[in-house]
């Protein structure tokens, strides 16, 4: 399914996007947010890994997330510097129409979910979840979950720097070498 999912995604060269959604921007937030159409108009000129994050208007740990991780200076400096930051609401009812495949609202019971937002996610719906797309949109990592910043930050590093394209031990490789900004966590008390 992933494979299908990026081959209607992957041609770069003549995507067309059309969206009348505007970015939801964080309360006095620092991180500068795009559509997904922006995100994609601005990776024709400058090639950037596209940051998404895929909320719902109802999901509590996804306003928890933005003001206590995407406001984070530190965070917010690596979002802006190294990726198109989108937000994506993913019961969203605006058509997205992307290398020639329109993307629509699928209604179900008293909600819906955005085709978009399911093939991001893999169909495994689940809120907040961020997903860093590849710069050529052949691949997308989703990672489900509220993430604090000192977390969340070694999750910026690691695909900024290129280490999701190194292979099967990537993680393992640059865990070894990552240094966290954040004053590690005092230890706890031993008897």
């Amino acid at each position: 399914m992933l494979g299908l999912v990026f081959a209607m995604l992957a041609p770069l060269a003549q995507a067309q996007v059309t969206a009348s959604t505007k970015p939801m921007l964080a309360e006095g937030g620092a991180v500068k947010w795009y559509t997904f159409e922006q995100a994609i108009e601005k990776n024709k000129t400058e090639k950037r890994t596209i940051f998404i994050d895929v909320y719902t208007d109802w999901c509590g740990w996804c306003k928890v997330m933005d003001k206590n991780t995407f406001n984070e200076p530190q965070v917010a400096k690596l979002l802006n510097e190294k990726f198109y930051a989108v937000k994506f609401n993913a019961e969203q009812t605006e058509d997205v129409v992307f290398n020639g495949t329109t993307f629509k609202f699928v209604p179900y019971g008293n909600k819906g979910n955005h085709q978009l937002a399911m093939a991001l996610l893999n169909n495994q719906m689940s809120y907040p979840t961020v997903v860093f797309l590849n710069e050529n949109y052949t691949s997308a990592f989703p990672i489900p979950g509220y993430r604090k910043p000192e977390e969340f930050h070694k999750y910026l590093v690691f695909f900024s720097e290129g280490y999701d394209k190194k292979g099967e031990h990537a993680w393992q490789d640059f865990d070894k070498v990552y240094k966290s900004p954040y004053p590690a966590a005092p230890a706890a008390p031993s008897n």
